[in-house]
């Protein structure tokens, strides 16, 4: 079989899917790789490091009508350019990469009626042995990190404690809402830069990983016993408790010059966490950088990919961070998709067990037909019956 790497044509994307290290992983599992000429330049993957693990260089056109699975950072579903890949993409097709299943709407739709069967990296079970596939997890990390930096060059005051002979800096006071994968890489990143940070989440049981990492968590003394799903993710919660949290919040807020938010549900808008009131609380040029924009914002002026001041205090609001460290995304996200197409390749050939969790948990559409379960519960349509047998 033959797997083909287009170029990310998505505005702003700097990711390859698969990285040339990768690429000799793939052959070696008896996958012929092509991957389009420049494919990887932007993440710094030059074209002869490609074709030296064995791939052939070729144009868009060919990775498209030869590929028996495309691999991408962004599908059809989930790219500002995707309508242009549409009508390369035929029945039989596999493609695999992030597609916005929740989101995509009529982008998923069509999508779909390609006829190619689509395994979406987002809907990644977060089971052990799916860990090393959770593509979701890796670029998370990096936009947890990223965010610290973001605010660190926003904020007019340096992060760490100073003595100096010139007298003493305090240090930076931030918070981190929410405590997953990107918080809690803002809150290591932070403290790595020397702020005295605290941390918040509605969900009680990452209290402990808070702490691991040297910060302080905040209670607000909150009911939140019914916070976290059946994947380890935050729950949507009654507008009563979010009136709350909002309350119980403002205080700790105003008390920080930094204020990173992570809170986002999967398939809702972001809860909004910090009020225009509450912005009125914080003292003059302090930052948030709200991680949530792209669904919303965590913050009322939120503007994804904006800088928003308001009361003085600056809200940024950034997208795709990953894509602004593609060097490193693009290794760990290769990683991700190789060792999940490593799962449903056997003997050279894929196989899709629909009795496996993994793979019926990515299969978003096959048969010109949207299938997940999930997928469909979001739009208000009944899932078909259940699909046995593998292929």
């Amino acid at each position: 079989m033959i797997v083909g790497i287009p170029t990310e044509t998505s505005a702003g994307e700097r990711r390859v899917a698969v990285t040339p290290e990768v690429t000799a992983t793939l052959s070696g599992i008896g996958l012929e790789v092509v991957v389009e000429a420049g494919a990887g330049a932007e993440a710094g993957f030059p074209d002869d490091e490609y074709g030296a693990r064995g791939a052939a260089l070729v144009g868009r056109d060919e990775v498209f009508s030869r590929a028996d699975i495309v691999l991408q950072v962004r599908t059809a579903a989930a790219s500002t350019a995707g309508a242009a890949d549409l009508a390369a993409l035929k029945e039989g097709q596999t493609v695999i990469g992030f597609a916005e299943p929740l989101d995509a709407g009529e982008a998923l739709d069509q999508l779909a009626a390609t006829g190619a069967t689509v395994l979406s990296m987002e809907l990644m079970p977060r089971i052990t042995r799916a860990q090393s596939m959770d593509a979701l997890s890796s670029m998370a990390t990096l936009a947890g990190y990223r965010a610290v930096l973001l605010a660190a060059l926003e904020l007019p005051r340096i992060f760490p404690l100073l003595m100096t002979a010139a007298g003493t800096l305090a240090p930076a006071r931030a918070l981190v809402i929410g405590a997953g994968v990107a918080g809690l890489q803002a809150i290591a990143t932070a403290r790595r830069l020397g702020a005295r940070v605290s941390g918040y989440d509605v969900r009680p049981a990452v209290r402990e990983q808070v702490e691991s990492l040297g910060a302080d968590f905040v209670d607000l003394g909150l009911d939140t016993d019914d916070s976290e799903d059946s994947g380890g993710y935050a729950k949507a919660q009654s507008e009563d408790f979010y009136r709350r949290q909002q309350e119980a919040l403002g205080k700790v807020v105003a008390e920080h010059e930094v204020v990173i938010t992570t809170a986002a549900i999967p398939g809702k808008k972001a809860p909004v966490l910090i009020t225009e009131e509450m912005l009125a609380g914080m003292g003059p040029h302090s930052v948030i950088v709200d991680l949530a924009a792209e669904r919303g914002g965590n913050c009322a002026v939120t503007r994804a990919g904006e800088t928003v001041t308001h009361d003085g205090v600056h809200v940024l609001g950034p997208v795709n961070l990953p894509a602004a460290v593609p060097y490193h995304a693009s290794q760990m996200y290769g990683q991700n998709i190789s060792t999940f197409l490593q799962h449903l390749v056997e003997d050279g050939q894929l196989k899709l067990d629909m009795e496996d969790e993994i793979t019926s948990g990515t299969l978003v559409a096959r048969g010109g037909e949207i299938v997940h379960p999930r997928v469909l519960e979001a739009r208000g349509q009944a899932p078909a019956a259940p699909e046995g047998g593998g292929e």
